[in-house]
């Protein structure tokens, strides 16, 4: 398995190792040690989603109030989706960037991204299915969007989408400008200060083991 980190921080694009033989393939799509030696803390899994969704469906732009926001490890079972990971925090030194990765069943590739983060993809064939791990349980009191057609944003759909599909609910949010002003949008130091926290709990955890 390869971790790499994105454009983004925080963001992970992970690629397993396939074992093809003449019944098929066997790989892990999901380690949480490795993941955690790249993120610095254990992901403490809470729900497991799927979406199956039609060419040209956009999902997003979605993420959630820090603290506790929602990390998301996702991928993508059957057929291709391109997914993005929007920096969103305010003060960050990449605010309004973005960056992708095409989760297919070819490379099978995962996609982790950190609380804070804003979250969207399209697919690019018919009945993509998407997988996501997620370290809260669905709040819609916590939950929130940005339109994925922003502007100030400009993501790219590949011309293999299709036309695109969003729901009203998309269609509706707010600029990331808009968002910013209304007070929607965690700020760079929480979502640091966030993460540290995670990964001093780690560690005291460790210390509880007896292995540091």
């Amino acid at each position: 398995m390869q971790i790499r980190e994105l454009a983004v921080p925080d963001a992970y694009e992970i690629t397993p190792r396939q074992h093809h033989d003449d019944r098929g393939l066997f790989l892990e799509w999901y380690r949480f040690d490795r993941l955690e030696e790249a993120v610095g803390h254990r992901l403490d899994l809470r729900q497991g989603n799927t979406s199956v969704s039609k060419r040209g469906s956009v999902r997003g732009i979605h993420f959630a109030d820090i603290p506790p926001s929602q990390a998301k490890y996702v991928t993508a079972t059957h057929g291709a989706v391109l997914d993005f990971a929007i920096d969103i925090r305010v003060g960050s030194p990449t605010f309004g960037q973005w960056d992708t990765v095409l989760l297919d069943e070819v490379d099978r590739r995962a996609i982790y991204v950190a609380e804070g983060l804003g979250h969207c993809f399209v697919a690019l064939t018919d009945d993509a299915t998407v997988s996501y791990l997620v370290t809260d349980v669905y709040n819609p009191g916590r939950e929130h969007g940005i339109n994925p057609l922003d502007e100030q944003i400009a993501l790219r759909f590949p011309e293999e989408a299709g036309e695109l599909l969003l729901s009203p609910k998309d269609t509706e949010a707010p600029s990331l400008a808009e968002a910013e002003k209304l007070g929607l949008l965690p700020s760079w130091d929480e979502a640091r200060a966030f993460y540290a926290a995670l990964d001093a709990s780690r560690d005291r955890a460790r210390d509880d083991r007896g292995e540091n």
